[in-house]
């Protein structure tokens, strides 16, 4: 589906030159609709195209569709930003350099504004991208074995979650009290594995130098991987925390732009498109966030 449209994307270098330019005319910008004084300022601001930085696959197809099939009949133009990291979308949201953003899960999010003094808030729940794990070698769960080697996310909270996903399969054992923040450091019994911390968005490149890897669902589906089908171990999804939701600056979630997307991104035609498409591979999850 890549191929069959143009991105913006930007690079760390790209985004610096954007901080550059809001602060020469941050004043009165669309972007900060708490900073318009009038009410034909807010109008004016309810006709600018909303832009929403969001990770490749699913989220830009994702909004891709919207912006395509939607849009137009909700009074609203949509511009996309592709980022292939976890980090810049949020600056950006939080400078202002976009409007809101669509990649994360909320252990993610709340861990990322604790360590960077951020803002950023939850607006709705779109869908959950089940973690799964995954190997070029092993068939099943029962050919992983004492002396291989499992890559695992390094961030924060999708280590944890992953250190989940191998405790609930029978791989590890975690010792009693270990969170959604567990560390390799609680695991209490390896069964012999060996562990390689990896950034999230490497880790399909990585899965022919290790035995196994824990590789996140969007990531997975951008490698060619189905999770549904070639995960050897994959999360459950009732009950699960990690939905991944639209999300803006603390101050902006009543921004009319942002409300028209969030009734679009949880709308029957959008549930029917994620079931379409991934087949299970990624699963509606429509609500509010808790």
């Amino acid at each position: 589906m890549r191929n069959h449209r143009k991105y913006t994307k930007l690079t760390a270098t790209a985004a610096a030159a954007a901080a550059l330019t809001l602060g020469l005319t941050a004043c009165g910008t669309a972007s900060d609709p708490g900073t318009k004084s009038g009410s034909g300022d807010k109008a004016a601001a309810a006709n600018e195209p909303l832009v929403v930085a969001a990770s490749p696959t699913p989220h830009a197809d994702i909004l891709e569709y919207v912006k395509k099939n939607l849009a137009a009949k909700a009074g609203l133009t949509l511009e996309i930003r592709e980022f292939t990291d976890y980090v810049l979308p949020n600056n950006a949201t939080q400078q202002g350099q976009v409007d809101a953003n669509f990649f994360q899960h909320k252990p993610y999010l709340d861990d990322f504004n604790k360590k960077n003094k951020t803002t950023i808030v939850p607006v709705v729940n779109v869908h959950l991208e089940p973690l799964g794990l995954y190997s070029g070698k092993a068939k099943s769960l029962k050919d992983i074995k004492a002396g291989q080697t499992v890559a695992v996310p390094n961030d924060t909270t999708n280590e944890g979650r992953a250190l989940k996903l191998l405790a609930d399969n029978g791989l590890i054992t975690l010792k009693a009290g270990a969170g959604a923040d567990a560390r390799l450091s609680d695991i209490t019994d390896k069964k012999g594995l060996e562990f390689k911390e990896l950034e999230a968005a490497t880790l399909p490149r990585a899965l022919n130098d290790v035995d196994a890897a824990v590789i996140n669902g969007n990531y997975a589906i951008e490698a060619d991987l189905a999770p549904a089908k070639d995960a050897l171990a994959l999360e459950k999804a009732d009950g699960n925390p990690y939905a991944n939701f639209l999300a803006v600056k603390e101050g902006n979630e009543k921004d009319v732009r942002v409300q028209k997307l969030a009734k679009l991104l949880n709308s029957p035609e959008v549930k029917k498109y994620i079931e379409d498409t991934y087949n299970g591979s990624v699963i509606p999850a429509f609500g509010p966030v808790a």
